[in-house]
Parts: C-alpha cells; sequence; structure tokens
C-alpha cells in the first residue's frame, strides 16, 4: 500500500503519472489473478457489497434467485429475487434448486462459506444444475479466498480484509465482460469511481502472502476438546448439524446466557465475537441464517459466531476456549 500510495495518481489518466498508476493497477489485476487462478476478468471494487450490487443489478440474465443463508450484502442488491431454502444442515435445497433454474437464464447467488455458520456449499454440483439449465452462477466467496479454491462459476465476489488485505477493496470476478452491462466509465466501463490503487496493490500482496494451509491444525485444536465440553454441559455446537463445517467460523450456542449478554462478557475479557453477521451483530433481530436452517429460537438466541483469521494463535484461541467454559458453568 505504500508503494501505491507514493506513485498515486488517477490511473484513468493520461499523463506520465496516470500511465505509472495505470501499469501498476493492471500488473496487480495479473496478479490476483494468478494467486486464485481465475482465467477470466478482474473488477476492482470497494468491497464485496458493491461487487454484489454490480453483479446482480447489471448482470445479462433474468430471474435473480438466491439462497436464504446469504450475507445481507446479497440480499440487499436483490431484494426482489426468489429464495432459494435450504435443509436444516445449512446445505441448498437441491430438488428446489433444480425447479427454480428451469427459468430463462436465471443468475443463481450463492454463498461459498456461510458467514455465520462456516458451513460449506457443494457449489460445483450447484453449478452443474445451474449450467445445465443455461444460468448463470454467483459466487459470493468473501469467507473463502484465501483459504479454499474458486469453485466452478461465472461471477465470484472477493473482499481483501477476509483474508488480511486492507479494508474498502475487494472485486468482482466475470468470466466475461459480456455478462454484464456496462455501469460506469473505470474498470473498463463496469464500475463508477477512481480506483483504489493503493488498496488494489494490498489486496494482491495479501492474496499471495495466504499460506496452505490457511491456519494449521494446532492453532485450531483447542475447540475439538471445547466442543466436547459444549455438548456435555447441555450447549449446542451448531457444526454437528451442518452438511460441511469449515474450522474457520464456529457457531456455539451457550446452554442458558443470551447471545447478546455474550458478546458483552467476552469483550470484556477481551475476547472480539459476534452474535449472527459481524455486519448485522448491533441489531437485536433473530438471524435470518438461523431462521432458514430452521433452528430453534431458543438455540439461535444464545448462539454466537466466533471466527479464525490468518493470525490468530493458538493461546488465543485456548483463551477463547477458558472463557467459554468460565460463561457456560456460570
Amino acid at each position: 500500500m505504500e508503494e501505491g500510495f507514493a506513485l498515486w495518481a488517477n490511473p484513468s489518466s493520461p499523463h506520465a503519472e496516470g500511465r505509472k498508476a495505470r501499469a501498476a493497477l493492471e500488473d496487480a489485476r495479473e496478479r490476483v489473478k494468478r494467486a486464485l487462478g481465475w482465467e477470466g476478468e478482474v473488477i476492482f471494487t470497494s468491497g464485496a457489497s458493491e461487487a454484489a450490487a454490480l453483479a446482480l443489478g447489471h448482470a445479462k440474465a433474468g430471474a435473480r434467485l438466491v439462497s436464504a443463508v446469504e450475507h445481507d450484502a446479497i440480499l440487499k442488491a436483490a431484494v426482489d429475487a426468489e429464495r432459494l431454502p435450504v435443509r436444516p444442515d445449512g446445505a441448498l435445497d437441491f430438488e428446489v434448486l433444480g425447479e427454480a433454474v428451469q427459468r430463462e437464464r436465471p443468475l443463481v447467488a450463492v454463498q461459498q462459506v456461510n458467514s455465520e455458520t462456516g458451513n460449506l456449499q457443494d457449489l460445483a454440483a450447484i453449478a452443474g444444475q445451474v449450467h445445465e439449465a443455461g444460468g448463470l452462477l454467483l459466487a459470493d466467496c468473501a469467507q473463502g479466498a484465501g483459504r479454499f479454491a474458486l469453485p466452478p462459476c461465472d461471477m465470484a465476489i472477493i473482499s481483501a480484509h477476509k483474508f488480511g488485505g486492507p479494508i474498502g477493496v475487494g472485486a468482482l470476478l466475470v468470466k466475461d465482460f459480456a455478462m454484464l452491462e456496462p455501469a460506469g466509465g473505470q474498470e473498463r466501463g463496469y464500475r463508477r469511481g477512481t480506483e483504489n490503487l493503493p488498496g488494489v496493490l494490498g489486496l494482491a500482496a495479501a492474496l499471495e502472502a495466504c499460506g496452505d494451509p490457511y491456519l494449521d491444525r494446532a492453532t485450531l485444536e483447542p475447540l475439538e476438546q471445547l466442543a466436547q465440553q459444549c455438548r456435555d454441559l447441555g450447549g449446542t455446537w451448531l457444526s454437528d448439524r451442518l452438511s460441511d463445517p469449515t474450522p474457520y467460523i464456529r457457531a456455539i450456542a451457550m446452554p442458558k446466557m443470551s447471545g447478546s449478554a455474550q458478546v458483552m462478557r467476552f469483550d470484556m475479557a477481551g475476547i472480539s465475537v459476534s452474535q449472527g453477521s459481524a455486519c448485522s451483530s448491533g441489531t437485536m433481530k433473530t438471524s435470518h441464517v438461523m431462521q432458514a436452517m430452521q433452528v430453534e429460537p431458543e438455540v439461535a438466541d444464545r448462539t454466537i459466531r466466533a471466527s479464525f483469521g490468518w493470525n490468530t494463535a493458538r493461546a488465543e484461541v485456548e483463551r477463547f476456549c477458558e472463557v467459554w467454559l468460565d460463561l457456560a458453568k456460570q
């Protein structure tokens, strides 16, 4: 990012400084493609929300179909979209999907990894159904990029801060620009606003720095013991019911304490957790993800989300487990 600030000029300007900025921007674009193994196009945005709005608002497609457990950014970008139900294990209902995609060239939006439960959707199977019907698949990979390979899809959403990059920058990956209606003067005419060159360089660097694995198994090992202790105490380890739980996001219901009370108690202990998705955790409404999965309201009310990032240390995980047990026993 410091490099970007040092050479910053508007990449769309024709003068020498602008051309230098443009060269750095295009180099970053190619680096992002290589890091993700993406062979299509990359449109840099201000984050996942803008990428979602571009895809759902400007895709050359018919009906918009979104899963019922999508992030609020997706739901608000397509308020009139048909919502596709999920099973109690969080997986998309394939029978309903098969019927819904029979419309003319639908655009289907599905999250790769759910932001509240950590459940991984079978996007390869979903893509098969969507493409067989002649539709387009938009994969929200904000929670998966840098951790998992991109799924087979026509468009994908990424957000830099989810994999250690700066806030306020992301991208919409598109197989072909022909899938979108132009929406502005920048980014080949598909986005409005001057490109955030320092942020883009930070995004590319963060993607290249993502290791394999994202977090080693030993870091998250204390959670395995906590899972059994949670069950023994009468709590709910929601990963037990998921079709394909991932290790980086855990939804956990304490036996008696409400989720909002837990958030405050953890904060007092110096630990940051959220109730539901972090973007909507300030509200008191019941999580739409929990409702869609038919989680009992009393369990949903006692559920918090603990997520573990690229820089999480084992000692921090151990501390979280220790505080959770202390609160649960109280």
